[in-house]
């Protein structure tokens, strides 16, 4: 993939912090991979907005059923990281 060096300016403070986090992966690939998750979350902000328009606001029952189904998905996933770990304890 094509890169292009561009010059930006982040404040001292969270430079030191990202570059902390970023010491493996490098300054560039953290930051690239900020902006897709940020570009990313707006597109699914941009795709609310849409289905409110047509659809109406998410009702209370709705919100409460959407956090019991992620809930359950987040019991899932560390049910199989745990099994995984297990396992890999095992070998």
């Amino acid at each position: 993939m094509a890169s292009k060096k561009v010059t930006v300016t982040i404040p001292e403070d969270l430079l030191e912090e990202i570059r902390a986090e970023a010491a493996e992966r490098g300054l560039s690939a953290y930051v690239a991979e900020a902006l897709r998750f940020k570009r990313d979350r707006d597109r699914l902000r941009e795709l609310v907005d849409w289905l409110r328009e047509e659809h109406g606001p998410v009702t209370d029952d709705e919100h409460a059923e959407a956090l019991e189904a992620l809930a359950d998905l987040d019991a899932e996933h560390e049910r199989r990281h745990a099994a995984k770990r297990k396992a890999g304890e095992a070998a």
